[in-house]
């Protein structure tokens, strides 16, 4: 999971107040709110009520993050937290909004045919649907027969064509702007193929074809993207835990720490929370097991927070992926170099 939505919050400096919610109704909302509030213990009035005022707004479920009186992200969830929290602490607690999410992959959707293609980018922020629309005519053969048939059918397939490498060139252009993992296509056969013959070698590498969808009836499109999104996470976990394996990669919070300190870690993999204290410093890769390895390199007053926050906050700011499996007993990484 690319951490790159999350790196505003460590932009600003702490502490924060991170809240759990679920909807609330006219009448539970202000016996619900004061729980809220205790919990938060000794947060700064002003952050407390930038919370109350966004958790006012309908949702079945929020994840909020605040300090210093502003709101600084919120991810709306599809169904409530099956348990409710709020944390004052040192570093926003995002760990059950990152597990929660899960990975997050960087993708594109396409269903083309003969007349253009509707693309829908998935990355950062909502997604974001377009449409390529080509050259309208000759789109359709026919069975008129006669001496122009053959020219007709000729200048209908040269028509596809075009249609084909303008779609083409917006994937191309799209997979390079937005970074993206996978290209998702579907729709009339003919088409797939002539847009395949059209993309330049970063995309066609990320294409995966799925049989089902065209543009006026998705049909059993989103089952489809379903199915290659969980196949491409299962192989890159199990990409990223064979270079950790052959590499002897670094594990255990001490090792993984001093790794992502000297900006070596290209992802970590952890077993889930990870609740323990561990000490860090404003920096975003000051972090460590011991207080006095944090003074050695120069942090005056290291503070107490839990290990899974300041590992996110850690990866986040050195364009790490972080990644959730149960094949570590223990937190590890897989190194840069």
């Amino acid at each position: 999971m690319r951490l790159d939505f999350i790196r505003p919050l460590y932009e600003r400096r702490g502490p924060y107040a991170s809240a759990y919610l679920g909807a609330f109704t006219e009448a539970d909302r202000e016996a619900r709110w004061r729980a809220v509030r205790d919990r938060l213990g000794d947060a700064d009035p002003a952050t407390v009520e930038a919370l109350r005022e966004r958790a006012a707004r309908p949702a079945a479920g929020l994840a909020m993050f605040a300090t210093h009186g502003d709101v600084v992200l919120v991810e709306e969830l599809a169904e409530p937290p099956a348990t409710e929290l709020a944390v004052w602490a040192p570093l926003p607690h995002v760990t059950p909004m990152l597990m929660r999410r899960g990975e997050n992959v960087p993708h594109l959707r396409v269903i083309v045919d003969h007349a253009g293609a509707e693309l829908t980018a998935f990355g950062g922020g909502s997604p974001r649907t377009s449409a390529v629309q080509a050259e309208s005519w000759p789109l359709q053969k026919t069975a008129q027969g006669g001496w122009s048939q053959r020219r007709y059918e000729r200048a209908v397939e040269e028509t596809w064509e075009k249609n084909a490498a303008l779609v083409a060139e917006e994937i191309d252009e799209q997979v390079r702007r937005l970074g993206t993992e996978l290209v998702i296509v579907a729709g009339e056969p003919r088409s797939r193929s002539m847009l395949c013959d059209h993309l330049g070698t970063k995309a066609a590498d990320r294409v995966v074809m799925v049989e089902h969808g065209s543009r006026s009836e998705h049909g059993g499109f989103e089952r489809d993207v379903e199915r290659a999104l969980d196949e491409w996470l299962d192989g890159r976990r199990a990409e990223l835990l064979d270079r950790h394996r052959e590499a002897s990669g670094p594990v255990g919070l001490g090792r993984v720490f001093h790794a992502l300190r000297e900006g070596r870690v290209h992802a970590v993999l952890s077993p889930g929370e990870l609740p323990g204290p561990v000490w860090i410093g404003e920096g975003g890769t000051q972090l460590a097991t011991d207080p006095e390895e944090l003074r050695r390199w120069g942090v005056e007053d290291p503070v107490q927070d839990r290990a899974d926050s300041a590992l996110a906050r850690a990866a986040a700011m050195t364009d790490a992926e972080l990644w959730f499996t149960d094949q570590v007993p223990d937190v590890a990484a897989v190194i840069r170099y």
